[in-house]
């Protein structure tokens, strides 16, 4: 083996023995109750979650983390989803690693390490806000999420959650869209004795037009909703005011948070830039395909209208800013979903905004030690961030 061979070696091995020593393996928990009341996932199989027990001082603490995963907004794209572990616990992995905001060590998680820490799957398509009865027979599609959503929260507050002292609902992506829209809910369904806080992680998907002109989101976000029967579950205050599925944008329904709330997104979300400002769709010639696989590889003119993006997204971001109970933490990272890695979440290297990983800052707000709301520099300025690389 050559020296720069067996220097690569090295460096693969090292790298798999620190991830290893970062995260561990949870099995599955099949929420079988769940089905009797129709709380299942698209193709009638049971909800699922993976729990890692609380200890010590944390034992009444309980951080609920929504899987993320996009959405199927018809029939068509609903029956593609079914097959797969987003529309099925019959194909989901048995075990998933935890590590990050799962962390069961003080060193990589010093607030959250000891809490009851369940990372509940996600196999409705429409972040858990679906609710039609009937089951159309050519399709066998059960759109029932938020079903599930109430039927998962009862289950962990028949397994310790009945006495929690804290409780944090939390997500990553569609998780994170989740941990917006029913932060009220949960905080309804647990002790009104327990503090409760939602977090979102790269939940906030924003309303613009894509690179061609078009309202893409709007039009896919209004599809799911009216799939998926979503309109009973979405914020009355906002669904009072305007069409169900813009209500389904955080922008349009935050202000109405009344449960205190924390966001975690990047400012050049690497998901919403892929599939909000320059989807397939609306680049037929794949002018954004390098771009999109590598911010490095982004001409000036595609850089101009990512900052424009930026605007767009902070500006979306008014109904949080003047909020004493809202927090955020928005880097200038090509990032989406950073507080389940540990390189992202808690490191020596993970990303910093105003002197504060992610983890810092989110334990800093949900404790009250300080509050934390904080915009980062535009790109390319920030060099602590860990920028996503798509094959």
């Amino acid at each position: 083996m050559d020296g720069g061979l067996h220097q690569w070696v090295l460096v693969v091995v090292c790298l798999m023995i620190l991830v290893r020593s970062e995260s561990f393996f949870v099995d599955i928990t099949y929420v079988e109750s769940a089905v009797a009341k129709g709380a299942v996932c698209l193709d009638g199989s049971p909800p699922a979650y993976h729990f890692d027990k609380g200890f010590g001082a944390g034992i009444n603490n309980w951080l609920i983390h929504i899987e993320g995963g996009g959405w199927c907004n018809n029939a068509t794209t609903c029956l593609a989803r079914k097959s797969t572990r987003l529309g099925s616990s019959k194909l989901m992995a048995k075990q998933v690693a935890f590590s990050g905001i799962f962390s069961n060590k003080p060193k990589f998680n010093p607030d959250f390490y000891d809490w009851n820490r369940i990372k509940v799957r996600y196999c409705d398509g429409a972040s858990f806000t679906g609710d039609v009865e009937a089951v159309n027979p050519a399709t066998g599609l059960y759109y029932r999420g938020a079903r599930v959503f109430v039927a998962i929260v009862e289950d962990l507050l028949a397994k310790g959650m009945s006495n929690a002292q804290n409780a944090v609902l939390s997500g990553c992506s569609a998780g994170g869209l989740t941990s917006i829209l029913h932060c009220d809910k949960f905080k309804s369904l647990v002790p009104t004795s327990a503090k409760v806080k939602c977090f979102a992680d790269a939940g906030f998907f924003i309303n613009t037009k894509d690179v061609s002109g078009a309202q893409h989101i709007e039009q896919f976000y209004n599809d799911v909703v009216t799939t998926h029967g979503s309109v009973k579950n979405l914020p009355q205050s906002c669904t009072s005011k305007m069409k169900p599925g813009l209500c389904f944008f955080p922008q349009n329904m935050v202000e109405g948070i009344q449960t205190p709330l924390f966001l975690v997104n990047a400012a050049y979300d690497s998901w919403q830039i892929k599939n909000i400002l320059a989807p397939g769709v609306a680049d037929p010639h794949g002018l954004w395909h390098n771009c999109k696989t590598d911010i490095n590889k982004c001409s000036t003119s595609q850089l101009q209208v990512m900052q424009d993006f930026r605007t767009a997204f902070l500006g979306a971001l008014s109904g949080v800013q003047n909020s004493a109970t809202k927090g955020y933490y928005i880097n200038s990272c090509y990032a989406h979903c950073q507080t389940e890695m540990q390189e992202t979440w808690l490191r020596d290297d993970a990303p910093m905004l105003n002197g504060k990983n992610i983890g810092k800052a989110v334990g800093d707000w949900y404790y009250d030690r300080s509050p934390f709301q904080k915009i980062d520099c535009p790109y390319p300025c920030d060099k602590t961030c860990h920028n996503r690389v798509f094959e």
